[in-house]
């Protein structure tokens, strides 16, 4: 599988939001590449950098194992290595108790080497 293969690259994204969907972290470790970078949403304004395969899998399996927590997809868009993954995180039932957000991934070799996430924030210039 090359990184050109839009097949594969949506099978490894497809495989990593069901992790999260069903608060399953042992879907993970074939997924992260031992070069991983991971810019996740938070500390704000940046968020944190995380890099090498153990630090990502960390972070990835923590969040997926939090069933305080549920993430809703609402469009995945994969082009060529990257997917595009839109999704809400709820921590409640009303929409005051969720973030939108957006995931920029790149997968190369069957396994992902970058995530990028960003949140919608509340009082933000539009």
């Amino acid at each position: 599988m090359t990184s050109s293969d839009p097949g594969g690259t949506a099978r490894v994204i497809d495989q990593f939001n069901q992790a999260f969907q069903r608060h399953d972290p042992s879907l993970l470790p074939d997924l992260v590449a031992e070069d991983c970078v991971l810019e996740n949403t938070v500390s704000a304004p940046d968020g944190d950098r995380h890099e090498g395969r153990t630090a990502c899998l960390g972070v990835w399996q923590g969040i997926a194992a939090d069933r305080e927590g549920a993430f809703e997809l609402e469009e995945v868009r994969v082009l060529d290595d990257h997917a595009i993954v839109f999704w809400r995180y709820r921590r409640g039932t009303a929409d005051a108790d969720s973030v939108r957000g957006v995931n920029v991934m790149r997968v190369r070799g069957g396994r992902i080497v970058e995530g990028r996430g960003y949140v919608k924030a509340s009082g933000a210039a539009s």
